[in-house]
This record gives C-alpha cells, structure tokens and sequence, in this order.
C-alpha cells in the first residue's frame, strides 16, 4: 500500500466521524507494531495539508519486559519531528508474575490505556489516537459476541469522562494486510511484541476462525464491518 492510499482512509475516517477538530493536541499510542506506526505516519502528513490545524505527541507505554527496545520508534519520531515519550511501568510483572493471569490481555489493555491516558493528559493532549484497525473492528465485535454475550464494538470516537479525553480511531477504514504492505514497503522496523502471551490470545482466536470463515461466505469482513456502521451500536451513528 502507498501512503497516498494510507492517507485516503485515513482522511476518509477522520471526515465520517469528525474526529479531528482546529487546535487538538492528540497523542498517538504507539506501541511500535505495524498499525501504530502506520497511524503514526498518517497523521503526521494529514497535518501538513488537513484543514484543521493540530498537534501530535507519540507516546509508547512499556510493559517493562525484557527484549523491548524503542530506539527505532525515538530515530523514526525524530525523522518526523514528533515528540516523543516513554512510559516506563512494571504492567508485565504485574500481570505475569504477581497475579499470574491466565487471560492476561483484557487486564493488560486497561492497565495500558490508563498509562497513556495519563500521559497524554500531563502532556495537554485532548485526544488519544490508538491504531485499531478495520480487522480489529470485525473481531472485537465477534468476541464481544462470543465471549461477552452482547453485540458491542469499541466506536470510532469515544469520550472518556474520567480522563476528560477522546478517543479516536483513525485506521478504522484500514485492512490489516494493508497495513503490514505499507510498513513493510517503507522498510520501517517494527518492534517485537515482547509479551509472553503473544500469539496466544482470544483475539488470536477469533482472527483465526474468522480466517477459515472467510474461505466459505465471500466478502465477510466487508458485510460485517458494514452491518457495524448501520448498527445502533453506540458510536457508529455519529453520537459520543
């Protein structure tokens, strides 16, 4: 995928659900995979010709687990000119050596996410961008569906009132696959997940199925993904 290809979902998503608005300081979650530098890299050259005017700080939350290394992500914001902050935490002692979780991901994504959240606000950020993708979309809903017994989805633009943030999700409209071409033709390096339970996980699971599923009903990520948008899930219609 060429950037300018990245850009047009981009853009596209941003204008559907006006994520963006004149004067936002929005932190990007970047955690160093494929879709987090991706979104990195989008937004930073939708700043340069976007109508409305906005700031980006680049924040990685590290689980504090051996064989993580951020210098690639520090040359690559540096290479933009996006400013760029670690957070250091003991998320991954906590989660597997303390209280040794057998399902570790739905505990570890909180613990995240309220370590960026509180970065991003003593940064003067108004809005969190994380890098969930369009194959994100489809399983999060099958395993709120599988595993939680309801018909949910994260939305494209959430509001956190704890925080006094709002979550964005610009790769929305982006195929994983496209994703993984993009980062891979820019010759970018990408951050080894360092997690002991990568790989192993229920979402894993679900892309899987959903994988073997796909061989039989043609187009199901599309008729999914667009069964979602004309859903009355909270957050795909336009409200917050």
């Amino acid at each position: 995928m060429k950037l300018q290809k990245l850009l047009s979902y981009v853009r596209r998503a941003v204008d559907d659900y006006h994520m963006i608005e004149e004067g936002d300081k929005i932190a990007v979650g970047v955690s160093g995979g494929k879709d987090s530098i991706c979104l990195l890299i989008a937004l930073k050259h939708l700043q340069r010709f976007y109508p409305k005017h906005f700031e980006l700080e680049a924040i990685t939350v590290s689980l504090g687990l051996p064989g993580a290394v951020y210098d690639d992500i520090q040359a690559l914001c540096d290479s933009i000119g996006v400013p760029y902050t670690v957070v250091n935490t003991d998320i991954g002692q906590i989660i597997f050596e303390e209280r040794k979780e057998k399902n570790p991901c739905s505990l570890c994504a909180k613990m995240r996410k309220g370590a960026l959240n509180t970065k991003a606000e003593e940064l003067g950020c108004n809005k969190v961008a994380l890098g969930h993708n369009k194959d994100d979309v489809v399983e999060t809903f099958f395993m709120s569906l599988f595993y939680e017994g309801r018909i949910n989805c994260f939305a494209p633009v959430s509001y956190l009132d704890r925080s006094k943030l709002y979550s964005i999700r610009p790769l929305m409209y982006v195929p994983e696959w496209e994703c993984r071409s993009f980062v891979t033709k820019s010759g970018i390096d990408i951050v080894k997940n360092p997690c002991l339970a990568d790989g192993n996980t229920k979402r894993q699971e679900t892309k899987e199925l959903l994988a073997e599923l796909s061989k039989n009903y043609d187009n199901l990520q599309e008729k999914v993904f667009g069964a979602i948008k004309r859903s009355q899930i909270k957050g795909w219609n336009g409200e917050i």
